[in-house]
């Protein structure tokens, strides 16, 4: 019987533990989670698994100075870009399509997994964030 009671107590010590974790961060982990679906779903086949692009076809997140503007990369997300931008230096001039299917949720579960995974971000891009940015460079 002793050692049944300190089995539990050792699991609920180890319970304990786990549950440490704030709300922002289940939250931030729950986005990232998410947004790696829709990263996969819907970026990589172009700027690939790993962020890096494809050649001088795709431009890369991973490593990108494009990811300094937040702002227009949720932008980005959802409106889509034609025209030739620079990215790390290098010109890319593909259309990417505009992701007008994406709630505002999904937009910023991907922002925040593409900032957290590749822009050394470690918060969450709050859908309350996302709307406003969305709503301003609607087109």
């Amino acid at each position: 019987m002793r050692q049944f009671a300190g089995a539990v107590a050792l699991c609920m010590v180890i319970l304990s533990g786990l549950s440490c974790q704030s709300e922002e961060e289940i939250k931030r982990e729950r986005y990232i989670t998410e947004g790696i679906l829709v990263y996969k779903n819907n970026c990589a086949n172009c700027h690939q698994n790993k962020g890096e692009g494809l050649a001088a076809l795709y431009p890369p997140i991973a490593g990108s100075d494009f990811l300094a503007d937040k702002n227009a990369v949720i932008c980005l997300i959802r409106y889509g870009q034609q025209g030739p931008i620079f990215v790390n230096g290098k010109p890319y001039n593909r259309v990417m399509p505009a992701q007008p299917q994406l709630s505002n949720l999904e937009v910023a579960e991907l922002a925040t997994y593409i900032y957290n995974e590749w822009g050394r971000e470690t918060k969450v891009t709050d859908v309350k964030t996302v709307a406003p940015i969305l709503e301003k460079c609607k087109k």
